[in-house]
């Protein structure tokens, strides 16, 4: 998709591999994608007056919620910044890539099997009951939730959005670890997200931390 948006792709263009030999997550990691879950990607292409392309991960944690929800047997919940879980398994990941006025929006969900070897629990579709999921339905819903979003993100900016991630997220005070970027750990419990959606912990001693990156561990 990259590539596609170095030769003038539109905004809203979809990709979508029935497999993937190089996927990969956060941070560089390997995502495996086997044949049978939805690995697929879109094209954003920024205008002015947008709001912080970063929101974008908002944008599309909202739309992978709303089609996930209503087919798990558990409770689906976001976690920041760019997960999807049910009942504390990871069942979606988002990743956001930008090259000028582009950004790409990778997200990987679980749908026929999972990976059994990670270092915390993970679930997909079928092992929630949605037996019957099938990527390519589930993309083109997945794109209708994506353009809903993304229209109240550009005509109504971030708040919305934010609003109504945070109906669907860990709740406030639920105990977290965040590894960040840097080496450093910090550990507090989760108090909001801000008007730029960056994620506020509420450490221990009261005070407030807004953390701009890192991996979340829900504890």
């Amino acid at each position: 998709m990259l590539a596609l948006a170095d030769q003038g792709a539109p905004d809203g263009s979809w990709l979508r591999a029935g497999r993937q030999t190089g996927g990969r997550g956060r941070l560089g990691r390997n995502w495996e994608s086997p044949v049978g879950n939805l690995h697929c990607s879109t094209l954003i292409r920024l205008r002015a007056g947008d709001p912080l392309p970063h929101t974008l991960a908002l944008v599309a944690a909202n739309a992978v919620h709303a089609l996930v929800a209503p087919l798990c047997a558990g409770q689906a919940r976001i976690k920041w910044p760019n997960d999807v879980l049910v009942d504390g398994a990871k069942i979606a990941g988002i990743l956001l890539e930008r090259a000028g006025d582009a950004i790409v929006v990778g997200i990987g969900i679980n749908v026929a099997d999972y990976p059994r070897d990670l270092d915390r629990p993970v679930t997909s579709l079928a092992a929630q009951g949605a037996t019957d999921a099938e990527a390519g339905a589930l993309l083109e819903r997945l794109a209708q939730l994506f353009a809903h979003w993304l229209s109240i993100w550009r005509a109504q900016g971030l708040e919305p959005v934010r609003t109504h991630w945070l109906l669907n997220a860990h709740p406030t005070g639920t105990p977290m670890r965040v590894a960040q970027p840097d080496g450093e750990t910090v550990e507090g419990a989760f108090d909001t997200l801000d008007r730029q959606g960056m994620l506020i912990l509420r450490l221990a001693n009261g005070q407030s931390r807004a953390i701009h990156a890192g991996d979340i561990f829900l504890i």
